[in-house]
């Protein structure tokens, strides 16, 4: 008896098993909806950065059927509130600014509040609507942690510093001078220090994080901006302008608009770099398009010299009308997306290309071969660059400039070799002179390494490069040309070479990126 019961009580009808079966595969399909609700937890913004903020915005109601009782009150609350979060990822992903801003103070607090919102949700105690609860509470803390990080990244606050200095020295030199009545003095000072400030902005790294990029590309379009501004200006301080009033009865017109256009520049580089509350872009270029009309209202057709001179001062003021434009422009993430450009693949095949015909110089000096010279090549790939459009992105300015370095440093290499390779010095020669000719043996040398190396600065054969660099550099300063000015010459160009070749190997190891 006990076998026929132990038998039976395993031997279930085939419909039962069939029900069980039914039942069992049921709630695992509503085990893994319940799991799925809100989707998975914030990353930190790196399905935003890659997939797009539109990707993420599809709400999980959507994708599948609700995972527990949709009518249920604590379900129908959670559903309005990633709503909400769903509307706030794009706007939190693509914030570039600091804490102390509006928009990161609303964005902080609307986040907070929808925070509040979950932990108040009531959801009885029952499992999966406590699951539901903490996934969306995930959400919107990984949308706070987010925010915070960009905005507190060090590569942001790198950047405000940056910005921090180029608007105190366009103050002191540029603002300020013309506030106070006076004149702005442009010099080749003032434009190597806006020069060397784009050059640290454009080596901030930001780790492919789009806030830290639309940060970097604003602050260096507004000093490129500047920079603009003020060439425009240097050139107008080389012309022999303005003309004399005796001139032509619309001279005097033409030079009362001028000094307009001076002060309106002067404006226009504080409102770029954030040091004018009073003077709008709307408001400038309203000024500017009453200058324009006033010079076309000028009756010039009958002097060639008067035409070409308004024609000058127009030019000017459209200029400045271009970069107003620039800064009422809204901000769009596609523009930091460098990485689709066409100028900068253009820029990369190029590069590539210096890489095969550097190897190739390399591999035939080595073998003391000179008969490899692709010194035309590389002047056609220095065309090459000089057509790339940069449309004034100073990311793309600046990967073009860094390539022609990397094509010029291979020519100098191809230079030095045919020059050493042609010298014969005689019996005569001045022995300081022959001492310079010795150190640029040794800097051919070491050229062809830095020409190969591929490392970091932390690695030993870069120091050892840089050592062996600078001891040149100091045989250099210990020749004595004992007033042969053959030899002076050749000191200093020997001077520069070093230098240009230890500049070289710096921006080969800084770890520049787009």
């Amino acid at each position: 008896m006990k076998s026929d019961l132990h038998q039976t009580a395993y031997h279930y009808p085939a419909d039962f098993k069939t029900e069980r079966a039914a039942r069992n595969k049921k709630r695992s399909r509503a085990k893994r909806r319940k799991q799925s609700l809100f989707g998975k937890p914030f990353d930190g913004g790196k399905r935003m950065d890659h997939g797009g903020p539109q990707q993420q915005q599809q709400h999980p109601m959507e994708q599948q059927q609700p995972a527990y009782h949709p009518q249920h009150p604590a379900m129908m609350r959670l559903y309005e509130i990633q709503k909400e979060v769903a509307s706030l990822g794009p706007q939190v992903c693509t914030f570039s600014g600091l804490q102390n801003d509006r928009d990161y103070k609303r964005l902080e607090r609307e986040l907070t509040r929808l925070l509040l919102d979950v932990d108040q949700v009531d959801t009885e105690g029952k499992p999966e609507l406590q699951g539901a609860r903490k996934r969306a509470a995930q959400e919107v803390e990984g949308l706070l942690r987010y925010l915070e990080e960009n905005a507190t990244h060090p590569s942001r606050l790198a950047i405000e510093q940056l910005s921090y200095e180029a608007r105190q020295l366009v103050d002191e030199r540029v603002v300020a001078p013309q506030r106070a009545g006076g004149v702005t003095e442009i010099n080749d000072e003032l434009v190597d220090a806006l020069q060397e400030l784009v050059l640290r902005l454009t080596q901030v790294k930001t780790e492919g994080r789009v806030p830290l990029r639309k940060a970097r590309y604003r602050a260096l379009t507004r000093l490129c901006a500047v920079q603009d501004v003020i060439e425009g200006r240097t050139q107008q301080q080389t012309l022999s302008l303005p003309l004399s009033g005796d001139t032509h009865e619309a001279v005097n017109c033409i030079n009362q608009v001028m000094v307009k256009v001076s002060v309106a520049r002067s404006q226009l580089v504080a409102l770029l770099m954030g040091l004018s509350g009073r003077d709008s872009c709307a408001h400038l270029s309203r000024i500017l398009t009453e200058m324009q009309v006033e010079l076309d209202a000028l009756d010039v057709s009958g002097n060639a010299v008067i035409r070409n001179y308004r024609k000058q001062v127009v030019e000017e003021i459209n200029g400045l009308l271009k970069h107003l434009d620039l800064e009422g422009e809204g901000d769009d993430t596609r523009r930091y997306d460098l990485a689709q450009n066409n100028s900068i693949r253009e820029i990369e095949g190029v590069r590539a290309h210096i890489s095969h015909l550097r190897e190739g110089v390399l591999r035939h000096c080595a073998m003391g071969d000179l008969s490899f010279r692709p010194k035309a090549e590389l002047q056609g790939l220095l065309t090459q660059l000089d057509q790339v459009d940069t449309a004034k992105n100073p990311c793309i300015r600046e990967a073009r400039r860094r390539a022609v370095v990397e094509v010029q440093a291979v020519i100098t290499f191809l230079d030095l070799c045919e020059a050493l390779a042609r010298r014969q010095p005689g019996p005569n020669e001045h022995p300081s002179h022959r001492a310079v000719w010795q150190v640029l043996g040794s800097l051919s040398e070491l050229q062809a390494q830095v020409l190969g190396f591929d490392g970091k600065r932390v690695d030993k054969s870069y120091m050892i490069l840089e050592e062996l660099l600078t001891k040149q550099l100091l045989a250099l300063d210990a020749v004595d040309p004992q007033g042969d000015d053959t030899t002076k010459v050749a000191r200093k160009q020997a001077v520069k070479f070093a230098q240009n070749i230890l500049n070289y190997l710096d921006m080969k190891t800084d770890e520049w990126e787009y």
